[in-house]
């Protein structure tokens, strides 16, 4: 299929998916992946200038058919009933597929061999997700059994009437013993596998509380007010405090060096079906448990 181009100076990722209805995302993965033809040559840059008259040829990619397998992967399965299950996720764990990435180890796939069922609300990639922990972020996640405690959890994260509380070991000594982090956030311009700070981005409030000084290095206590992606991790960044292991944000990886050093230790919510408050706790876990007693050690 082609097309002539009618505009001068457009981008081709924006002119094909404008022109053959696809995402802008899908135009690039196309485009830098396979190369489209433009007037016959193959053109492999998003941002390649178009001019009145060029000829585009390009066939729209067949959906790719998804099967999101169930994988028998042990889950340490905090709590569980008919309704909803909190799950203390391993460090090194992604959530679920995405294009970027479609191995058959996710948190999906382990949800899928050992609940007996999951909510629908988020289709055939996210069953039963309500919301996300970073791969490298070890801790507990609730997932939803039903559409039914899929709205109410949801509801609840998105009210700010559940609690998310993190425990995470930042660079540096912070000065002060609590505080607030109230900055938008938003795709990093510069890197759009990043995030940051960015005016304009979706407000974000992160709560911080020092549990401990390790001279270097504090031990921290976040509370999430909103749950953007990577949210502590860049509001830390921000405040020149990043999480110890963070390359992505530029913590430091003397200490740690296979990604961030950030625990969701505690949940509080309210049962979806009865309404009942209640605490979810788990401990911090080996590999970040041994940093600290490093640390501790070093104090004496």
């Amino acid at each position: 299929m082609n097309c002539t181009v009618d505009k001068d100076k457009i981008r081709l990722d924006v002119f094909i998916a404008d022109s053959f209805g696809v995402s802008r995302s899908n135009a690039k993965s196309c485009i830098e992946g396979a190369g489209v033809s433009v007037n016959g040559v193959l053109r492999f840059k998003s941002g390649y200038e178009l001019r009145i008259g060029d000829v585009v040829d390009f066939e729209v990619p067949k959906p790719r058919e998804l099967e999101i397998k169930a994988e028998n992967i042990p889950l340490d399965i905090v709590y569980q009933d008919a309704y909803f299950a909190v799950i203390n996720k391993p460090q090194g764990m992604v959530v679920h597929q995405a294009s970027s990435y479609q191995k058959n180890d996710t948190l999906v796939n382990a949800l899928l061999y050992n609940l007996d069922s999951l909510s629908s609300i988020n289709g055939v990639i996210r069953p039963g997700i309500v919301h996300r922990l970073d791969k490298d972020t070890s801790g507990l996640i609730v997932v939803a059994k039903n559409d039914e405690a899929h709205k109410s959890l949801a509801g609840q994260i998105e009210k700010k009437t559940a609690r998310r509380i993190y425990v995470g070991l930042c660079d540096g000594n912070f000065k002060e013993d609590s505080g607030s982090v109230d900055a938008p956030i938003a795709r990093s311009k510069k890197d759009r596998k990043k995030m940051a700070i960015v005016e304009g981005g979706r407000r974000a409030v992160t709560h911080y509380t020092v549990l401990k000084r390790y001279g270097k290095y504090t031990l921290v206590r976040f509370e999430l007010e909103t749950g953007r992606t990577h949210q502590i991790r860049v509001h830390s960044a921000s405040i020149h405090h990043p999480i110890v292991g963070d390359s992505v944000y530029g913590g430091s990886c003397a200490l740690y060096d296979n990604g961030q050093l950030l625990h969701a230790q505690k949940l509080i919510l309210k049962h979806p079906h009865t309404g009942e408050e209640m605490m979810f706790e788990c401990p911090i876990p080996d590999h970040f448990q041994k940093v600290l007693n490093k640390l501790d050690n070093s104090l004496k």
